[in-house]
């Protein structure tokens, strides 16, 4: 059962993803957001493989808000380890405010470029 925000959540995803896409030298940060959990991966789409993911699963209880920096932050360090630089932000659809701007203020402070 789709509702109406989620047909246009997809809308806007399907627009986003015809000029955002992930190559070797730059791959794409892509979120997805839950209610409880916040997910962030990278991911080479010419070879259609994921390089490195985090989540705030797992993670201590605190604010959404804060889990998300972290999760930015954690994604960063494991990227700048695997030897990525420069991404391609992918917001999924979803607005960039709250949760997913938090995730992606942490990604630039851990030592991502987009």
């Amino acid at each position: 059962m789709t509702t109406k925000k989620e047909q246009r959540r997809l809308k806007i995803k399907f627009r986003i993803r015809k000029s955002v896409n992930g190559t070797t030298e730059r791959p794409r940060l892509s979120v997805f957001r839950s209610n409880k959990q916040i997910y962030a991966q990278v991911i080479n789409d010419l070879t259609g493989t994921t390089l490195v993911s985090a989540s705030s699963a797992g993670l201590e209880k605190m604010a959404k808000i804060e889990q998300a920096k972290k999760v930015g932050v954690l994604i960063a360090e494991k990227a700048v380890a695997a030897g990525i630089e420069k991404v391609v932000f992918d917001r999924n659809g979803y607005l960039y405010h709250g949760r997913v701007q938090a995730l992606a203020e942490g990604a630039r402070e851990g030592g991502l470029k987009f």
